[in-house]
């Protein structure tokens, strides 16, 4: 429940960040130059939104793979299972009740490295 409430506030915060940088231009310089791109801080925004995301990604696929294990001794497709295998390999399944945050960041280092993507792709061929 809590990788809930901490995965919606991520995605509240990239709503917010969703907010086009231009509409904090402010005429500088006394009125002699009226536009100013924000580049810099839509850059910002955009590292922040990119990072969450990673994160909300990674707490799907921590729940999906806690999911998946309920399902046993159903077994997946072949692409889940090469992703579910990924997971395991890295972020331990259903256990006592413990601190997720550690699990939670391996997780997202699988996301951001790309390592699950690649286990898919292994088994299934490229992903479009």
């Amino acid at each position: 429940m809590l990788s809930q409430y901490t995965q919606a506030a991520m995605v509240a915060e990239n709503r917010r960040a969703a907010v086009p940088a231009s509409v904090d231009s402010v005429p500088t310089s006394a009125m002699q130059e009226d536009h100013v791109s924000m580049g810099w801080g839509a850059a910002r925004k955009l590292r922040v939104s990119l990072r969450n995301l990673s994160a909300i990604v990674a707490i799907e696929l921590t729940a999906a793979a806690r999911g998946l294990d309920l399902r046993a001794p159903l077994q997946p497709a072949p692409g889940t299972a090469a992703a579910l295998e990924a997971v395991r390999r890295h972020v331990p399944g259903f256990g006592e009740d413990r601190w997720l945050a550690p699990e939670l960041a391996a997780a997202q280092e699988l996301v951001e490295s790309g390592v699950v993507v690649a286990a898919v792709e292994a088994a299934i061929g490229e992903l479009r």
